[in-house]
C-alpha cells in the first residue's frame, strides 16, 4: 500500500474563481520551498457546486501540479459539507482546513502543526487569543456578533476556546476521523459542532494565535447566518441529548 502524504490542505470551494487560483499559487509555493518540498502535500479542492468556474480553474491546476486534486459536490451543501467531505478524503497525517481567500497565511500552518507535533489531536487558529495579530480588522458589528456568539458557544456545548469561528484549523486527521463522521451541521455553524465532538471524544485540543486579516467579500452574512449558527447550538445540543455523537 502507497503511504498517504504527510500533509492534507483542504479549501471548501463556492463560486471562488477570483480567489482561487492565486490562493493554490501561494500554498504550492510555500510548500515547494520548504526542504521536503511538495512530495509530501496533497492540496484537497472541494467545490461546493459552483456557478462559475471554481471547477475549471482547479482542474487546469491539477494537470500541472499533481499535488493539487478536486472533490465536486453534486450540488451546493455548504461549507461545513465540504469541510466534513475533504477531511473524510484527506489522505494525510495531518489534515488542516483553510478559506479560499487565506485571511490566515499559510505560513501560519506552522503554528498549528507545532501544537500537533506537541501532542494536541486538535490544533484551532484563532484570532481572539492576540489582536495585535489582526492585520485588518472586521467591522465593529461583526466583531461584537463574534463575541456574543462565542458567549453563545461555551452556554451550549460548554467549550472553553475564544475563537470557534476562525477557518483555520488543524488534525491529526486519524485520531479525528470520528469528529467528521459524527458530523452533521452542513453550514457555517459546523465548527462548534466538530470541537464539541472533539471534547465529547477525549481529543486534545489546543487554541493557537494567528495572524489573520479580513476580506470584505466574505461570504458569511453577520445577521442571517449568525442566527441560523444559534440555532445549531440548540442542534448540537439536541443531537448530544438524543445519543446521536455515540462514543467511539
Amino acid at each position: 500500500m502507497t503511504p498517504g502524504p504527510e500533509l492534507s490542505i483542504v479549501i471548501p470551494a463556492y463560486n471562488e474563481e477570483r480567489r482561487l487560483g492565486r490562493a493554490l499559487s501561494r500554498i504550492r509555493d510555500y510548500f515547494a520551498n520548504r526542504p521536503a518540498g511538495t512530495a509530501g502535500v496533497e492540496i484537497v479542492v472541494v467545490d461546493d457546486g459552483s456557478t462559475d468556474a471554481t471547477a475549471r480553474i482547479v482542474q487546469e491546476i491539477a494537470r500541472e501540479n499533481p499535488c493539487v486534486r478536486l472533490v465536486s459536490n453534486e450540488a451546493n451543501r455548504g461549507k461545513g459539507f465540504s469541510v466534513r467531505r475533504g477531511m473524510l478524503e484527506a489522505r494525510g497525517h495531518v489534515a488542516l482546513f483553510t478559506d479560499a481567500d487565506l485571511s490566515a497565511p499559510i505560513e501560519e500552518s506552522e503554528k498549528l502543526f507545532a501544537a500537533i507535533r506537541a501532542g494536541n489531536d486538535v490544533a484551532i487558529g484563532s484570532r481572539a487569543l492576540d489582536r495585535s495579530l489582526i492585520a485588518v480588522r472586521q467591522s465593529r458589528l461583526r466583531e461584537i456578533a463574534g463575541m456574543i456568539f462565542n458567549g453563545f458557544v461555551r452556554l451550549f456545548t460548554g467549550l472553553p476556546f475564544y475563537d470557534t469561528q476562525c477557518g483555520f484549523k488543524a488534525f491529526a486527521r486519524e485520531r479525528c476521523r470520528i469528529i467528521f463522521e459524527q458530523q452533521r451541521i452542513e453550514g457555517f455553524g459546523f465548527d462548534p459542532e466538530i470541537l464539541f465532538l472533539a471534547k465529547r471524544h477525549g481529543l486534545r485540543a489546543g487554541e493557537v494565535p494567528v495572524r489573520w486579516a479580513h476580506d470584505a467579500a466574505t461570504k458569511v452574512h453577520v445577521v442571517r447566518d449568525s442566527l441560523k449558527m444559534l440555532g445549531d447550538l440548540v442542534y448540537i445540543r439536541w443531537n448530544s441529548l438524543a445519543g446521536r455523537y455515540p462514543p467511539a
